[in-house]
C-alpha cells in the first residue's frame, strides 16, 4: 500500500477518535482502531484490484470490484458496531439491508453512466482503428464537455494532423519525383549518345558539362531532402554563439549580389550597426538568409528590389527579407513553408529548385527556438523570422 494512502487512513481514524471523544461518545479509542484496520484493509483490496486490472478484465468488472469493496467496508463496520454493542442486532440487520439496497441502486446507476462512457470510448477506439487502416476522411464529433469530449477533440485533431501530414508526404514524393525525372532523363539521353559514338569531341565535352550540371542538381536535391528529414527529426545538433547580424547580413547580401544582378534585381541590407547580437549558429543562419534571398530573386521581376532588414524587439531579434515581386495569394500563404509547395504560377514547377528552401528555413529557425512567418505587405512578399537575443556576458567579478 502506498504510504500516502496509509497516512490518510490513520489520520481519518485519529480525527474520528478526537471528534468522538469531544462529543463524549464511548468508546472512541476502540472505534478509531477498528476504523483504521478496516480502512487499511479496504485500501489494500483496492490496490490489489488496480494492480490486477489485466486479470480482472473489462472496466465494468473493475467497477463492480471497487463497489464491492466499498459495500464490504460498510457491512464490516455495521457488524463491528453490533459486536461492540453500539447498535442492537435488529438495528444491525436493518442497516445492512439498507446498505445492500443502496449498493444495488448505486451499482446500477454506475453501470448506466459507465455504459455511456464506454460507448463513447469505444467509438474513439473504432475510429482510431479505422484511421490506422487508412481511412483519412473520418471525423470524430462529440457534444460532451467532460474529459470524454476532450478526448474526442484530441483524437479528431490528431486525425486531421495525420491527414495533413499524409497529404504533405504525397505532395513531396510527387514533387521530388518530378524534379528527379528531368535530370535523370537528360542524363540517360546524353549517356546513350556518348556510348553510341554519335557525337564529336566538342559535343561530347559539352554533353559532359551538361551532365555535370544535372548531377550537381541531383546532389543538391538529395542533400536538401536529407537535411530536411534530419532537421524535422531533431537529429542535427550544432553549437550556438553570439552572431553579429550586421556583419552576417552584409556578407550574405554581397555573396548573393552576383545572382541578383544577373536577374536584374537590386539587393541591399538595412541593418543597424549597433544591433544586438542573436543567439544562433552562424552557418545555419546564413543558410536561412541564402534560401530567403534566393527565393525572393526568383519571384522578383527585373528592376525590382530585395531588402534585408533586422531589428531588436525585447528578448528577440527579428530579421526580414522583403521583395517587390508579385506577392503570394492570401489563400496560399499558410502553405508556403510546407515541403515542395510552390505558390502562384510556380505550382506548375517550371522554375528550378525542389521547393524545399522555405521548409528547411522554417526547420532551422524553429530548431533555434524562433518562428518564421509571412508579414503583411502591400507590395511583394515580406518573410520575417525571429531568433533569441544573445544574453550579454557577465563581467568577471574580481577575487
Amino acid at each position: 500500500m502506498k504510504g500516502s494512502a496509509l497516512v490518510i487512513v490513520v489520520g481519518a481514524a485519529v480525527a474520528f477518535a478526537v471528534v468522538a471523544a469531544g462529543l463524549g461518545l464511548k468508546p472512541a479509542a476502540e472505534t478509531a482502531i477498528m476504523l483504521g484496520v478496516l480502512g487499511a484493509a479496504g485500501l489494500l483490496a483496492a490496490e490489489l484490484v488496480v494492480r490486477r486490472r489485466d486479470r480482472i478484465g473489462p472496466v465494468r468488472r473493475q467497477l463492480v470490484a471497487m463497489v464491492a469493496i466499498a459495500v464490504g467496508q460498510l457491512l464490516a463496520i455495521v457488524v463491528a458496531f453490533a459486536l461492540l454493542m453500539f447498535v442492537s442486532a435488529e438495528d444491525a440487520v436493518l442497516i445492512m439491508l439498507a446498505v445492500a439496497f443502496s449498493a444495488a441502486v448505486g451499482i446500477r446507476a454506475a453501470q448506466l453512466m459507465l455504459g455511456e462512457l464506454l460507448a463513447e470510448i469505444e467509438s474513439v477506439r473504432d475510429a482510431l482503428v479505422a484511421v490506422g487502416a487508412g481511412d483519412r476522411d473520418l471525423r470524430l464529433t462529440n457534444d460532451s464537455r467532460d474529459e470524454i469530449g476532450a478526448l474526442v477533440e484530441a483524437a479528431d485533431a490528431m486525425v486531421r494532423r495525420i491527414d495533413t501530414a499524409e497529404r504533405a508526404r504525397r505532395d513531396l514524393v510527387a514533387a521530388v519525383s518530378h524534379d528527379l525525372r528531368t535530370p535523370v532523363t537528360s542524363l540517360r539521353v546524353l549517356t546513350e549518345a556518348i556510348e553510341d559514338d554519335l557525337v564529336d569531341d566538342e559535343s561530347r565535352r559539352r554533353y559532359l558539362l551538361t551532365m555535370r550540371t544535372h548531377v550537381a542538381a541531383l546532389g543538391g536535391l538529395i542533400d536538401d531532402l536529407f537535411e530536411l528529414s534530419r532537421l524535422e527529426a531533431g537529429d542535427i545538433e550544432w553549437s550556438v554563439s553570439q552572431v553579429e547580424l550586421s556583419e552576417l547580413v552584409a556578407e550574405t547580401v554581397t555573396a548573393m549580389r552576383v545572382q541578383a544582378d544577373a536577374a536584374g534585381v537590386r539587393v541591399f541590407a538595412e541593418v543597424p550597426a549597433d544591433l544586438e547580437p542573436a543567439e544562433a549558429n552562424p552557418e545555419k543562419l546564413q543558410r536561412v538568409l541564402f534560401n530567403l534571398i534566393q527565393n525572393a530573386i526568383r519571384h522578383t521581376p527585373a528592376d525590382g528590389s530585395i531588402a534585408v532588414r533586422a531589428e531588436s524587439l525585447g528578448d528577440r531579434v527579428e530579421v526580414e527579407v522583403a521583395d517587390t515581386g508579385s506577392g503570394i495569394p492570401r489563400d496560399e500563404q499558410a502553405h508556403v513553408f510546407e515541403p515542395s509547395y510552390r505558390a502562384g504560377s510556380d505550382a506548375s514547377r517550371t522554375t528550378e529548385g525542389a521547393g524545399l528552401g522555405l521548409a528547411i528555413s522554417r526547420a532551422i529557425v524553429e530548431s533555434h527556438g524562433g518562428t518564421i512567418w509571412l508579414a503583411h505587405s502591400t507590395r511583394g512578399t515580406r518573410v520575417r523570422f525571429s531568433l533569441p537575443r544573445a544574453v550579454p556576458a557577465q563581467p568577471a567579478v574580481p577575487a
